[in-house]
């Protein structure tokens, strides 16, 4: 395909082609591979029943979790038919109502979702963050590449709810705090976006998190602002003014991409309705750790008593239910 005469004249239109073939070849590869796990198990069966021999059992145990856990995977795989799910994502969480404890409490989901993306083999990068004065962050945000980052954490947009004995209060009261957590995909390859340098307002600053003295001592940190829509991204991440400038972009293009996917049609509209008020009535998804332990999805009804396990990234289980009340 690739190397058909003319096939390059047109690099958008080519890339979009080589990154369908490239879903398909993933695709059948997986099948290949859960067809040639299945044959060995049975193959295994069949030895073992032969033999009268039980010291196989663990060995297929081992292969049949295996394909299990493969044909889940291309189970939610199915599910997601967006053009844009295959996609990287861009994750922005923010602190809402519920003072020290919110800010706490988005910095728990940052954790959370990094270590979700880390245990999926995701690239993580945190593009810009901004700490709050006492504990935790005012918001954050996020780029995770990969393919299927966008398809799976899109389940995540919206508010979430924390309830528990604040550290903050010296009477050891129970707070509740919210945060919301934005997510958009990286800019596809369908979406053309032109951006003007003369359109932009670029303001460097110096960088109010970690990375040492030479991080505080220069104006390494972005902030740009789109002007046509408004749009603002910051990054402080990369000591190097030029790395931080070029992240900022990747996200503004990410978010005017967006935009423009919502002018063509309709299928942001849960997204947007999930950047309601962040406060009490609008969460889509509570974390109780006291007076009991629970955290629970209002939308599927789905819920998990390990709250511990859930904070340290074992989020799969709200989104499989997530995507198959999507799938519906």
């Amino acid at each position: 395909m690739s190397g058909e005469p003319g096939f390059w004249d047109n690099a958008t239109k080519a890339q979009k082609l080589m990154k369908e073939r490239t879903a398909l070849v993933e695709a059948v590869e997986a099948l290949e591979s859960m067809e040639s796990r299945n044959t060995e198990v049975e193959e295994l069966l069949e030895l073992a029943e032969l033999d009268s021999d039980d010291s196989l059992l663990p060995d297929m145990t081992t292969q049949l979790d295996d394909v299990t856990a493969e044909v889940e995977k291309a189970e939610l795989r199915r599910m997601m038919t967006s053009p844009n799910d295959r996609n990287g994502a861009v994750l922005q969480i923010n602190a809402g109502a519920g003072g020290t404890d919110s800010c706490d409490w988005a910095n728990m989901l940052l954790r959370m979702y990094t270590r979700w993306a880390e245990e999926h083999k995701f690239k993580v990068a945190l593009l810009d963050v901004l700490p709050h004065e006492e504990a935790g962050i005012k918001n954050a945000t996020v780029s995770v590449d990969g393919a299927w980052a966008y398809g799976f954490l899109k389940a995540e947009n919206g508010v979430h709810r924390l309830v528990r004995i604040s550290p903050f209060d010296a009477a050891n009261r129970r707070h509740t705090a919210f945060a919301s957590v934005f997510v958009v995909p990286e800019e596809d390859d369908n979406i053309d976006v032109n951006i003007l340098e003369s359109d932009l307002r670029v303001d460097t600053y110096r960088a109010s998190g970690a990375g040492g003295q030479h991080v505080n001592r220069t104006d390494s940190a972005i902030r740009i602002t789109h002007l046509p829509t408004g749009i603002v991204v910051q990054c402080q991440a990369e000591r190097s003014q030029h790395k931080n400038r070029s992240k900022a972009m990747k996200v503004l293009a990410a978010r005017l991409a967006d935009l423009e996917r919502k002018k063509r049609n309709a299928e942001r509209e849960e997204i947007e309705a999930a950047k309601q008020g962040i406060n009490f009535g609008s969460q889509i998804r509570s974390y109780v750790l006291a007076p009991y332990r629970m955290v629970k999805d209002h939308r599927t009804s789905f819920e998990v008593g390990n709250t511990d396990a859930v904070l340290d990234g074992a989020i799969d289980g709200f989104i499989k239910a997530w995507l198959l009340r999507d799938d519906r």
